[in-house]
């Protein structure tokens, strides 16, 4: 990445978002394949909330985590999933571009705030 021209930051662009879920790292809250809907804005993210993040050390990977606690400006996230370790253990802060507000497909439902 040259530092004159860094990538561009993915970015959620409407009210609600819809954004497909990959990998197992938020099982068993969200699997593989789950479709969730997104808000970007909205109410401020709390610990225990579900949201779409991009690493600061991976700005090109646009991920699904549960907000941790707020730290250097950003978020600390983890997956649900403990032994997949693809979150802040291993990639640092995150920005995060929206809170998951529900999931829409196949077993539609709100997700759940965990307390931390």
């Amino acid at each position: 990445m040259d530092a004159d021209h860094p990538a561009e930051v993915p970015r959620l662009r409407r009210p609600l978002a819809p954004v497909l879920v990959t990998g197992p790292s938020m099982a068993p809250t969200l699997r593989h394949g789950d479709a969730v809907l997104v808000r970007p804005g909205g109410r401020p993210i709390r610990a225990g909330d579900v949201v779409v993040a991009v690493f600061r050390t991976r700005p090109d990977l646009l991920v699904v985590k549960r907000a941790v606690r707020p730290q250097d400006g950003g978020w600390w996230l983890r997956g649900d999933n403990d032994l997949i370790t693809d979150d802040s253990r291993a990639y640092g802060v995150a920005d995060v571009r929206g809170r998951v507000v529900a999931r829409y497909w196949p077993r539609p439902g709100r997700v759940p705030r965990h307390q931390l």
